[in-house]
Order: C-alpha cells, then structure tokens, then sequence
C-alpha cells in the first residue's frame, strides 16, 4: 500500500510502492479510482488515473491490484457499449440510475449472471493447446462464440461439462498440465491490452476488404488483415466515412472505438446500428458489433486506454477465425492524451509538443493488423484490420500523427472539405489517396472481376489526372477553345466522379455497391469515352455526342435495383453503341 504525494490532474505520484510493477492496475483513494502505473523511481510510481481526480490529496491511500490493465474477453461483448477501460455503460446507467458516469464504480465487464447455451465440441482425454476449440455459444443469431483454452495453455482435459446452460464464471473444463496440475477453465478469460495476443503466423493480405463504396473498392482498396487511415480536417467526412465502413463491410465483427470525439456522434451509431440491416445476415448491425465510447468529456487518460481495449477485444474474435475490423476514431485525440500524460510526466516533448515515442505507439498500435493462422490444433485463419481516422488540426498533414500514421498504413484515404462542401460524397480527394494493396489485390481481382478491372481502374484515374491538368488551361482560355478530344477528357472525367465515385448514403439502392455492379458501372462509362473517342476520329462533333440519350441514363444508372442493374447495363450498352453511330452517320451525311 502505497501514499500520495502528488496530484497533477489525471497524474498521480505516489510513493511506497516498491512491491508494485510497470502497467499494475492501481486502487486510489477511498472511492478506488482506477489508474495505471506509468513510471517506477525507486518505491515511488507515476500512475495515470483514468477517472477524474479532484479532491485527490497527499497522504491518500494507493492499492495494487498486482496484474497489468486486461479486458475480461467472453460471450456478452457483442451488442455492448464500453467506456475506455471496459466498463458497461448501460449496466452502470441501470445501477446509478442516471445518465452520468460517476468515480469509482465497478461493474463486471461481461455479466456474470446471464445463462448461454454452451455447447461441448472437445471430450475428457483430447489434448488441447492454447487456442483450440473446447465449446461453442451461439452469442447472437450472426455469431458463434468459441470458447478456446487461453494461449499459454496446453494439457490434457480432465473433464469438460455436458450441453447445457452456464454462465462465464461458471467452470466448463479441467485441464490438467502436464506437470500434473489442474487448471479451471471458464468461458471468459482475460488478456492484457498493451500485449497482443499470439498465433501461429501471418500471411500477407491477398483479399480485398468489401465496403459497398465505390471510391475505396475500386480506386484505392484496403485488404482484409491491412492498415488504411482517414485524414481530414473538421467537416470533411472521417465519422461519416467510418461509419459506412462499419456497416457495410464484408466483416464479420465490426469494433467500433470513439475514441475522444462528440457525445452526439456516438449516440448517431447507437441509433442507426439497431435499425439498420445488414445485407450479408438479415439482422441488425448491432448482432455484430462491439462499441467502445470514450467521447469528449469522458477523463482525458482513458483515451490512451480505448485503442487498446478496442484492438485486444478484436484480436480475441480474430482468434476465432473471423474476420475482424476495427475503426478508431480517432487517433488524433489519442495522441493529445499521449502528449498531455506527458507533459504532466514532464518528458522530453518532440515535435509539437508530442512525446518522442508518438510513432513508435502508433506503429504498435497498426501492427497488431493482419490476416494471421491462428494458434490451435485445427487450421483456422482470421483476419484483423484496422482503420484509423486522424484529425489535423487545420486540415494540416504535415503535423506529426499524420505524417506518423502515414508512415505506418498502407493506404491513405485522403478526406478534402472543399468536395465535401460541393456535396460529393465520399469526400476523397482521388489525386492524394493511395493504396499499396494493389498488387498483391491483383491475383484476386484478375480471377473474379476479369483482367480488364485494374486496367479501367488506371485508365479512369488517368482521366482523372488529365482533368487536373486540362482544368488550369480552361480557367485561362476557356472550355470552348480546347480540342474535341480534349472536351471528352473532361465530359468522360466529370462522369466518373459524378456517375461513379459519388455514392448518396441517404438512397438505400446507392449506399452500398457491390464488385460485380461497380465493376460494369465502370466498364459502361469507359466503354462510352471509347466509342466516342472513335466517333471523334471519324468526324463526329462532340457536343452531339454529349447530347445522346444514353449520356444521361448512364448519369442515373447507380439508382437501377440491385434485381435489375446486370439487364438495364447491357441495354445502355447496346443502345449507347447504336446512338453513337447514328451520330457518326448524320455526321457523314452532313459532310
């Protein structure tokens, strides 16, 4: 037991703490405030308290719980919402009868009480490793949980109880170790944070991540078990942007971290999640989510804390076997709780006030991404990806996070508030985003989508490019002036960035948009720039070749019916094809 001497707002310092570690769980004060141990000096330790601290004084009493900050991992997480350190939020509402957070509670993180039918699926006798399968529980209609023996684990099963229903405290396993003693094993376990959890070896990501949006899937895509980050300054989109991500990704759990942003943002998920339908199981988002709320007014160092609460839970149903997507957003305002416990620590601060270790906790907080084989008996592989927004101040990227995050991720989803003013959503700015995925994507898109889809992703953003450049010549001397082949560079250009990458999340149809639909979407709109080019050569005008009909179905053809788009494509096709000849043939007659 150890006494305070010093507080400096979420900062303790308390000495008589010789037999505590690095990272122990501390109890301060009579009200058991929770708080970590930042530094050991001897006996006395720095601890970062993750509740608020006023009225805190020297000679305040301090406790160790002597084990490091972990997350209890079990049935009972999916559909929950918990603060920064795992603590459940409606069940602390129930219990203090009111809508604030108050110090010191304590609330199991999983009930304890709740009954889940768990099911046997190893017998007395196997001979189990950490990760392997002993049961399974059916959480929600789109998840089964798998109770699996804790990684550091390996023996013999002395027993294992029948089908039935057990709560998570409730011992459905004896394993007994080889050096001959038993070990109880329940259906809940629990993982330090700041550790990741282990498996047999990652593999490079070979499948792309589907979102439903066009500009991310076919332009710039992130592959399953990949790194992507979402800068941008306020305004411009990155909560939008992240929560289309967490409802139409092709993911089986989503864990969704708020990490220091507006109170309203998270009440927005908590709204839409339970009425939306996801399109994969015909139930609600919410059967496969995870959220974590760690908003604005919430204490400044549980920030910290939230990323890695968020990514361990992740890491568990990853070990499962699924596929796994963390959003964390966002990363900026865990970064300003980094530089505040700093500066209270009174560190050495780096660029801009930031602590010099910044990149390399950014670096470990990504590299905990990947598609991995799980540790276990059986072949399983899972995947984790983790996509981060990050707020510059200003809209500047040239400030420590981003350039820190860049340096980290593989794709970089650039958010502009000027496109986001005009309406055009999503908000990235083609000409600053990037994807690294592409090639090692390439087997997968060439066998599923054909070969021709990477080659009408380059030559769209071709037309992109050159619209940049033909734009700076029109605002000098004038869209009339340029040549014909020119004015179709720019018609052709308009039309992938409106007819193709703009989505409207408000009209069900459009808000999500499969590969199969993007990819004739695109070909369609190529297909037309080609025709017309060839119909330019032979003399045609091309103001004519603007004014066709098949010009403005094409502009509506992302509001077909999901049923029908596949038939109404090819009818555009055709018709356009005879449209443009009829135009070739007026104009021959004309000469």
């Amino acid at each position: 037991m150890g006494k305070v001497v010093k507080v400096s707002g979420p900062l303790v310092v308390a000495t008589g703490m010789a037999d505590a570690n690095m990272s122990d769980v501390v109890r301060v004060g009579p009200e058991r405030l929770i708080g970590e141990i930042l530094t050991m000096n001897g006996d006395s330790a720095s601890i970062q308290v993750y509740e608020e601290t006023s009225g805190l004084g020297p000679g305040t009493e301090v406790v160790t719980t002597g084990s490091p900050m972990s997350v209890e991992l079990g049935p009972g997480m999916i559909e929950n919402i918990y603060d920064g350190i795992q603590r459940p939020l409606e069940e602390i509402m129930k219990k203090v009868h009111g809508n604030n957070l108050p110090r010191g509670v304590e609330v199991p993180a999983i009930d304890p009480e709740k009954l889940w039918e768990f099911t046997p699926v190893a017998k007395a006798g196997d001979r189990v490793t950490g990760g392997d399968v002993i049961g399974t529980v059916p959480e929600t209609p789109v998840v089964l949980h798998k109770i699996m023996v804790p990684p550091n684990l390996h023996g013999t099963l002395k027993s294992v109880v029948p089908a039935g229903s057990y709560n998570v405290k409730t011992v459905v396993a004896v394993l007994t170790r080889d050096d001959g003693s038993d070990v109880e094993l329940t259906m809940s376990q629990r993982w330090p944070v700041r550790v990741g959890r282990p498996y047999k070896r990652k593999f490079p990501p070979l499948r792309p991540l589907s979102s439903g949006q066009r500009i991310v899937d076919t332009f710039f895509p992130v592959a399953k078990g990949g790194t992507a980050a979402i800068p941008g300054p306020f305004g411009s989109g990155k909560t939008v942007m992240q929560h289309a991500l967490a409802k139409w990704s092709d993911v089986d759990i989503v864990v969704y971290i708020g990490c220091g942003e507006r109170g309203n943002e998270m009440t927005d998920v908590l709204r839409e999640f339970p009425e939306l339908i996801d399109p994969r199981t015909g139930e609600t988002l919410m059967k496969r989510t995870v959220l974590i709320a760690n908003t604005s007014d919430m204490p400044v160092a549980a920030r910290e804390a939230s990323i890695y609460t968020g990514i361990t839970i992740a890491e568990y149903f990853r070990d499962m076997g699924y596929d796994v997507a963390v959003i964390a957003d966002s990363t900026s305002r865990w970064a300003e709780a980094l530089r505040e416990m700093s500066g209270r620590l009174e560190e050495m601060p780096g660029e801009e006030g930031y602590p010099a270790y910044l990149a390399s906790r950014l670096a470990q907080f990504y590299e905990r991404a990947g598609a991995v084989s799980c540790l276990g008996s059986d072949e399983r592989s899972g995947s984790l990806t983790a996509v981060g927004a990050v707020s510059p101040p200003g809209g500047d990227l040239s400030e420590p996070v981003s350039q820190g995050t860049m340096r980290i991720v593989k794709v970089f989803w650039a958010l502009d508030a000027s496109l986001a003013y005009k309406r055009h959503f999503p908000a990235i700015n083609w000409l600053n985003s990037y994807s690294l995925y592409l090639d090692s994507l390439k087997p997968w898109f060439d066998e599923n989508l054909g070969r021709d889809f990477l080659k009408n992703r380059e030559q769209a953003m071709g037309l992109l490019q050159s619209e940049a450049s033909l734009n700076e010549i029109v605002q000098l001397v004038g869209k009339d002036s340029l040549s014909p082949n020119d004015q179709l560079t720019l018609e052709s250009a308009r039309m992938v960035r409106e007819d193709f990458l703009q989505q409207n999340s408000f009209v069900d149809i459009d808000s999500f948009s499969s590969y199969d639909r993007q990819e004739k979407l695109l070909s369609m709109i190529l297909s037309y720039d080609r025709l017309c080019r060839e119909a330019i050569d032979k003399g045609a005008p091309a103001a004519r070749l603007f004014e066709i009909p098949c010009r403005e179905r094409i502009g509506r053809a992302k509001s077909v019916p999901a049923e029908e788009y596949s038939q109404v494509y090819a009818d555009i096709a055709a018709d356009m094809e005879r449209e443009i000849d009829e135009v070739v043939r007026k104009a021959g007659e004309e000469l």
